[in-house]
C-alpha cells in the first residue's frame, strides 16, 4: 500500500514539475505581430533581428502598409504594435483614447528626382507648382527639357500627410499615380526619367537626387534645428493594456542600444539629439 501511494505521489510531482517547465517555457515565448509605417520599417526589422537574437522565445514579424494601416490594425487590437510616421490624431477614424504613443525616433523626408532632370535645388515655391501641376517640364525651373512625371504616396500614407503638411499649404495635389510604400517609390523614380516623389532620408541611394530646398539641404543637423521643414517623428502605437512582450520590445527599441546605434546608422535621428519639438498641428518650439 505504501508502495502505491509512494508511486501516485512521485507521479503527481513529476506532473507537476512537466507543468511548471511548461508554463516557465509559454512565459518566456513572445509572438509579436507589428504593422504600419514603411518609413519606419528598415528600423523595426534590424532592431527585431537583434532582439530575437538576445531573446531566443521571441518571435517579431514585422509589414509595412503604411501608417494609416498601422494605426487601424493596432486600434482594432489585431495587431501587437502600429507603426506610423504622424500623429493617431492626424488620420481620421482613430480614437487616440484607445492607445498609446511611444516616439521611437524622428526621420527627415526629402523631394528626390530622377538624376536625369539636371535638378539639385527648389524653392518651395517651386516644389509646390510642381506637384500643383503649375510646372510641368524640368526647364521651367532650371532643369532639362523634360517632362516632370509627379510619383506621389498613397492616401493614408505617413508620409505623404507629413509632406502636405509641410510643403503644400492646404494646396492639392495633381492627380498621379500613387505608391504605398517608400520602397516601390525609391525603385521608380530611379527608373523613371524626369520623375519626382519624396521618401524618407534612409531610402536616398545613389541612384536617386535627393532636392534640396531654398539652398537648404536635407541632413539629419538640418532637421534637428528644423533648418529642414519635412520631417516627422516614428511612433509605435500600443493598446493600453499591451502584454509584457510588447513592453519589452519598445523598452528595447527606445533602448541606447538602439538609439545609438542602429537609429544612427539606418538615417535616421534619435529623439534625444533634436533641438526642437513639434506637435500634432505642426507647430515647432
Amino acid at each position: 500500500m505504501k508502495r502505491i501511494i509512494g508511486l501516485v505521489f512521485s507521479l503527481t510531482m513529476a506532473a507537476l514539475l512537466i507543468a511548471g517547465c511548461s508554463s516557465k517555457s509559454a512565459a518566456q515565448s513572445s509572438k509579436l505581430t507589428i504593422v504600419g509605417s514603411t518609413a519606419l520599417q528598415p528600423l523595426i526589422e534590424q532592431a527585431a533581428k537583434q532582439y530575437q537574437e538576445s531573446n531566443s522565445g521571441a518571435s517579431i514579424t514585422v509589414q509595412g502598409g503604411g501608417s494609416g494601416t498601422g494605426l487601424s490594425q493596432i486600434q482594432n487590437g489585431s495587431v501587437s504594435i502600429g507603426n506610423s510616421d504622424v500623429f493617431a490624431s492626424q488620420v481620421s477614424g482613430i480614437n487616440t483614447k484607445k492607445i498609446v504613443d511611444h516616439k521611437v525616433a524622428v526621420v527627415g523626408i526629402t523631394p528626390v528626382v530622377n538624376p536625369d532632370t539636371g535638378v539639385t535645388n527648389l524653392s518651395m515655391q517651386q516644389l509646390q507648382d510642381i506637384f500643383t501641376g503649375k510646372v510641368t517640364n524640368w526647364q521651367e525651373v532650371g532643369g532639362k527639357d523634360r517632362a516632370i512625371t509627379v510619383i506621389n504616396r498613397a492616401k493614408g500614407s505617413g508620409t505623404r500627410i507629413t509632406f502636405e503638411q509641410s510643403v503644400m499649404n492646404g494646396q492639392t495635389a495633381i492627380k498621379s499615380q500613387e505608391q504605398d510604400s517608400n520602397g516601390t517609390v525609391q525603385k521608380l523614380v530611379s527608373t523613371t526619367s524626369g520623375s519626382i516623389s519624396y521618401v524618407a532620408f534612409s531610402y536616398v541611394t545613389a541612384k536617386l537626387q535627393a532636392v534640396s530646398i531654398d539652398n537648404v539641404k536635407p541632413t539629419d543637423a538640418n532637421v534637428k534645428t528644423n533648418q529642414w521643414k519635412i520631417w516627422a517623428y516614428e511612433h509605435m502605437y500600443t493598446t493600453k493594456k499591451a502584454d509584457v512582450s510588447t513592453k519589452k520590445f519598445i523598452k528595447y527599441v527606445e533602448s541606447a542600444k538602439v538609439q545609438k546605434t542602429l537609429v544612427k546608422k539606418l538615417g535616421y535621428i534619435s529623439i534625444q539629439d533634436m533641438k526642437v519639438t513639434k506637435d500634432a498641428a505642426n507647430k515647432v518650439k
